[in-house]
């Protein structure tokens, strides 16, 4: 007799990832000398997981009756008014943003598959994509559709976006698509100012033939490297986006498991940008609606500690600095990467800073249990291997880019 229906019949048991962190975790505590680039926390060079002590007196100063006591369903107005302003800062558009707390970006993705496209229809992502948002979609009995993300010249394909964009809205008469960037899980690529400017254009001409909601992944933007020519990779992604509000609902998943390094206080938001009074204010309704049936409420006491630091000038300026060091431990590997990488002929995408990047190779899932039997742990996918530079040491990059040129080139 089966209890579970049938489409839970055949549910894995694990994360692929987490499995493959599990294993290569036992085979270091076993005394085998691992590179583990795997899961993405961001590990200094003796591989201690890496915080902001900022942050944690943060969390450790906030009262017990405040981390007892049951937060908003929506979240605390200080909360939600502090991470609209640490996004939007003092952009008018800030005056248009409504946002709910999600626990994690997790939370906040997930949201936006339940509230912007029905079940039975699919949303829409780049062919390379964090594995969770299949996973998010199958469990709201959505689906996900893909367009390829990189064209001949190794830059966002457009012309794919467009297609997959214009057959969502002629298959659902509406669209969610996800974008991740700046620091896009797993190929680690940014897209640009002349990219955003293309997509902008191609969501206003797509626009009259549905609703199109944008779901900007941000987790990653504050470890984005900035240009001379165009500045924070953040900024020039706001300055097109936000254009969009009133041809298209801009969503952001805003998280602060990696703004903060805090992946276990599970704090995040979905903020919306709407310069239309009623269609926002139903849109926070809704979303508050979501958050009570299903969580009901986020950590209180980390949403007081975020708060705190955000609102806080002095403690926003410490942070800031303090998280300036982690954004430079990471810089000085993807440097590194980039040198050796180039040098052993790898083929990977266009890669200035975030957690992960990604090898191109046609037998990813092949290669990855060769490099497992040589002690290196990355993450498999279609055409394609991550490789999660945030959890190694400088010192062992050279071992990780070494082993993955034999596999690639044996394959």
């Amino acid at each position: 007799m089966a209890f579970l229906i049938p489409s839970r019949e055949a549910r894995p048991g694990d994360d692929p990832i987490f499995a493959l962190n599990a294993e290569a975790r036992a085979r270091a505590q076993g005394g085998e000398a691992v590179v583990n680039a795997t899961v993405g926390s961001l590990l200094d060079d003796e591989g201690k997981l890496a915080t902001l002590e900022t942050v944690v007196r943060a969390l450790h100063d906030v009262p017990a009756v405040v981390g007892a006591a049951y937060a908003p369903i929506a979240g605390p107005p200080d909360f939600l008014r502090a991470v609209i302003k640490d996004l939007l800062d003092d952009r008018p558009e800030s005056k248009h943003a409504v946002a709910v707390a999600t626990p994690g970006g997790t939370g906040a993705l997930r949201h936006a598959v339940a509230n912007f496209i029905e079940p039975g229809q699919a949303l829409l992502t780049s062919s390379f994509y964090w594995g969770p948002y299949k996973t998010l979609a199958d469990e709201s009995d959505r689906k996900l559709a893909t367009f390829e993300m990189f064209d001949a010249a190794g830059r966002f394909n457009l012309v794919a976006f467009r297609e997959g964009l214009a057959r969502c809205l002629e298959e659902q008469r509406r669209a969610l698509v996800f974008l991740n960037s700046p620091c896009h899980n797993p190929t680690g690529y940014s897209l640009d100012a002349e990219e955003w400017v293309g997509l902008r254009r191609v969501v206003e001409e797509l626009a009259p033939r549905g609703p199109i909601t944008l779901c900007l992944d941000v987790a990653y933007a504050r470890f984005a490297a900035p240009s001379r020519e165009a500045g924070r990779p953040l900024d020039v992604m706001l300055d097109e986006m936000l254009a969009l509000s009133g041809k298209a609902l801009v969503l952001f998943a805003w998280s602060a498991s990696k703004t903060f390094l805090q992946y276990g206080l599970r704090v995040g938001a979905l903020i919306a940008v709407d310069a239309d009074d009623e269609r926002r204010r139903r849109t926070q309704n809704a979303l508050s609606y979501s958050c009570r049936g299903t969580w009901s409420n986020v950590n209180a006491g980390g949403m007081a500690a975020i708060s705190r630091v955000l609102l806080d000038p002095e403690l926003q300026a410490k942070v800031d600095e303090e998280r300036h060091h982690c954004v430079e431990l990471l810089a000085r590997r993807v440097a590194r990467f980039n040198e050796l990488a180039s040098a052993a002929g790898l083929k990977y995408p266009r890669y200035d800073g975030g957690f992960f990047t990604t090898v191109f190779t046609d037998d990813a899932f092949g290669a990855a249990e060769q490099l497992k039997a040589a002690g290196i742990f990355v993450v498999p996918q279609a055409g394609a291997l991550r490789l999660a530079l945030c959890s190694v040491a400088e010192r062992d990059l050279e071992r990780l880019v070494d082993g993955v040129a034999k596999v690639v080139r044996r394959g």
